[in-house]
C-alpha cells in the first residue's frame, strides 16, 4: 500500500476485523500509548467495533497532556517577563497553569509567539539580540532531535540571548510504571511508530523479557492500528509475549542513528514529574552540562513555583488508563476544549478531547 486512502480502505478493515474475531477466545486489555493513535481509536470507532471483551486502554500518550504543572506555571512566569519572546507550538497555549494559560499571559502584552519549528526561535534570537528568547521544548522522543538541534546551533552560532524551557519525556519508562502499578490491567501494548522511528525498537525488548507482555510498533492510520491489535492479540491467545514491528515502513530496529547521535550530545536522562501521574525516574531528558547555558529554568530562577492542580480535574487517572473520558464529572460540563480544567481536554491528541470531539459522552451499550 503506497497511498494514504489505503490505510482507510475498509474492506481491509472489515478482514482484519473478522481476522481479529476469529482470533479471540477470551478478554483482553490493550493500551495504546500514542495520542495520535486514540485519535484514530476513536475517530473510527475501533474500540467498538472490536469483539466484546477486548478494551483499548488509552495510556499516557500525549505529551502535551504529560508536562507536568509545575512546568507550565514556569512556562507563564518565563513569559511575562518584560523584554522576553517565548515562543511554543500552538497546542501549548491552552494548556491550563494553576491559574491561566499562555493565551491569557499574551492577552496581558507579553509577545508569545507561535512557531514551527525551534529553529524559528534560533532564528529570532539571532534577529533580536537585545532580547531573551525562549522556546518551550515539549514532547517525546519524537520531537528531542529538533531540539537538540536548536540548542546545538545556537551553541555553535554563539546566540547567547537564546535558552530552552525543556520538558522532554520517554515513553519505555512510561510503560515501566504503568506495568509496576498494582491497578494495572493492561495486558498487551501498541508503542507508538513515530517514537520507535527515532528511538528504534531495543529499549523496548527488556519490558518485554521482564513483565512477558507483547509489544507492537505500530503506526497511525486505521488500517496500521488495526493489525497491531491484531498482533498483540495473536501472541496474547497464543501464551507468547514478543517485541514485535507493525510498521516497517518508517521504523527500523536501532531507529535513526542520526537524530539518536544528536540527542545523546545534547541531553542527558534525568527523573521527571508526570502531569497527574507523579515522578518516574529517569523518564526524561534535560539538558546536558555542556549545554547548560541555553537551560531557561536555570536562567531564569523559576524552580521554586507551587503549582495549585484544579480539584475537579481527573485527568491523571485518564492518563493512567484508569478510568474513560467520561466518567470524570466534569467532562463535558465544567471542563470543555474552551475552558478546560486539564491539558487532555485541550491537546489535540488529548483522550479527553477526541471523546468530546466524537461525542463519546457515555458508554456505548
Amino acid at each position: 500500500m503506497k497511498y494514504l486512502d489505503e490505510f482507510a480502505d475498509p474492506e481491509l478493515a472489515a478482514r482484519l476485523l473478522d481476522e481479529i474475531d476469529a482470533t479471540v477466545t477470551r478478554p483482553w486489555a490493550l493500551m495504546e500509548v500514542c495520542g495520535g493513535q486514540t485519535h484514530t481509536i476513536v475517530r473510527n470507532g475501533i474500540d467498538q467495533l472490536l469483539p466484546d471483551g477486548v478494551e483499548m486502554i488509552h495510556g499516557p500518550g500525549c505529551p502535551v497532556c504529560v508536562t507536568p504543572l509545575e512546568t507550565i506555571d514556569r512556562a507563564l512566569a518565563i513569559a511575562a517577563q518584560p523584554g522576553m519572546i517565548f515562543c511554543s507550538f500552538g497546542d501549548m497555549l491552552r494548556v491550563p497553569g494553576s491559574h491561566e494559560d499562555l493565551f491569557t499571559v499574551k492577552s496581558r502584552g507579553a509577545d508569545v509567539r507561535i512557531v514551527y519549528s525551534p529553529l524559528d526561535a534560533v532564528r529570532l534570537a539571532r534577529e533580536n539580540p537585545d532580547r531573551e528568547v525562549v522556546f518551550f521544548g515539549v514532547g517525546f522522543e519524537t520531537t528531542a532531535p529538533a531540539n537538540a538541534m536548536a540548542v546545538k546551533l545556537a551553541a555553535q552560532q554563539r546566540i547567547g540571548n537564546f535558552s530552552m524551557l525543556v520538558s522532554h519525556v520517554l515513553v519505555p519508562p512510561a510503560i515501566r510504571a504503568i506495568l509496576d502499578s498494582p491497578a494495572c490491567r493492561v495486558q498487551g501494548f501498541l508503542a507508538a511508530g513515530h517514537v520507535c522511528t527515532v528511538m528504534g525498537l531495543t529499549e523496548y525488548a527488556p519490558l518485554v523479557e521482564r513483565y512477558r507482555v507483547p509489544i507492537v510498533a505500530t503506526g497511525f492510520e486505521p488500517l496500521d492500528v488495526l493489525e497491531g491489535i491484531r498482533r498483540v492479540l495473536v501472541q496474547l491467545e497464543g501464551g507468547r509475549a514478543e517485541l514485535d514491528n507493525a510498521y516497517p515502513r518508517a521504523v527500523q530496529p536501532e531507529g535513526n542513528p542520526a537524530a539518536r547521535a544528536v540527542v545523546a550530545e545534547v541531553f542527558q536522562t534525568c527523573d521527571r514529574a508526570w502531569r497527574g501521574i507523579g515522578l518516574i525516574p529517569q523518564s526524561g531528558w534535560r539538558l546536558s552540562g555542556d549545554f547548560a547555558a541555553y537551560d531557561a529554568e536555570e536562567r531564569f530562577d523559576v524552580a521554586g513555583i507551587a503549582p495549585q492542580e484544579s480539584s475537579l480535574c481527573r485527568s491523571g487517572e485518564v492518563l493512567q488508563g484508569l478510568i474513560k473520558p467520561y466518567e470524570c464529572s466534569a467532562f463535558g460540563r465544567l471542563c470543555t476544549p474552551r475552558a478546560p480544567l486539564g491539558a487532555p481536554m485541550v491537546s489535540s491528541e488529548g483522550a479527553c478531547a477526541a471523546y468530546y470531539q466524537f461525542r463519546r459522552m457515555g458508554a456505548v451499550g
